[in-house]
């Protein structure tokens, strides 16, 4: 039987306040792409904004819906909008945790929902941190590696995805590669995600993907089957 992971999304880089090396934003209206000043690869979920208007609007459209709620509005809103066949939930295909509300917000959804595992990339780890409780079992975080979090992440053991170019860079980490969010979701040990999507023609980034792609080496990155959630 196929695995159906039901995803919920914000748009990119405009929710992340924490992402550096991947920050990248596809503006609202028209889609056209912004990236960061000290960006190593863009990020892949904003390209897929900057093509697809009805990819773009949706993400905006959670995200306008929630961004100035409280905890409790945020939590009731999520919670209804939970599929009632979800067993797996990814939170954020795009986006990440934009304020501490939020984030207890998500954490809160769990609690109420045992029978859903739900799991997410973040790089809003001081919301994690500062988190003062434990994390539901069924709550499995990945921090997403960038140079500027990364003593964080060494200092407080967090699982972690780091970005690499090439299989050998992954090996020479001693990080297994993951190309199905399987790792995200089903283990605990941190691992390597090959760079995947769109980058800027020209960047350290493409010329890796290019080769990644000459030498026939798997570089995408194709979850299981997949059904997006939208707020109301």
């Amino acid at each position: 039987m196929d695995i159906v992971i039901y995803t919920f999304s914000i748009p990119a880089g405009v929710s992340c306040p924490f992402a550096v090396e991947c920050k990248t934003i596809a503006d609202k209206a028209w889609g056209f792409i912004t990236d960061g000043i000290k960006q190593l690869y863009r990020c892949y979920a904003a390209s897929d904004e900057a093509r697809s208007p009805q990819v773009r609007a949706a993400r905006h459209w959670n995200f306008d819906l929630l961004k100035h709620e409280t905890e409790d509005e945020m939590f009731r809103r999520l919670q209804a909008s939970l599929p009632k066949k979800a067993k797996i939930i990814r939170i954020h295909v795009s986006g990440d945790f934009f304020n501490q509300k939020y984030f207890n917000a998500w954490v809160r959804i769990a609690n109420n929902n045992p029978h859903i595992l739900f799991y997410a990339y973040t790089k809003s780890l001081k919301y994690w941190i500062d988190y003062a409780f434990a994390l539901p079992n069924n709550l499995k975080l990945t921090a997403s590696w960038d140079n500027s979090n990364s003593f964080v992440i060494e200092m407080k053991n967090l699982k972690y995805a780091r970005v690499v170019f090439s299989e050998e860079e992954a090996a020479e980490l001693g990080l297994e590669i993951d190309h199905d969010d399987s790792h995200a979701y089903g283990g605990d040990k941190s691992f390597a995600l090959l760079i995947h999507g769109t980058q800027p023609k020209g960047s350290m980034a493409a010329k890796a993907k290019n080769t990644l792609v000459a030498t026939g080496v798997k570089h995408s990155y194709a979850r299981e089957r997949t059904r997006s959630i939208n707020k109301r």
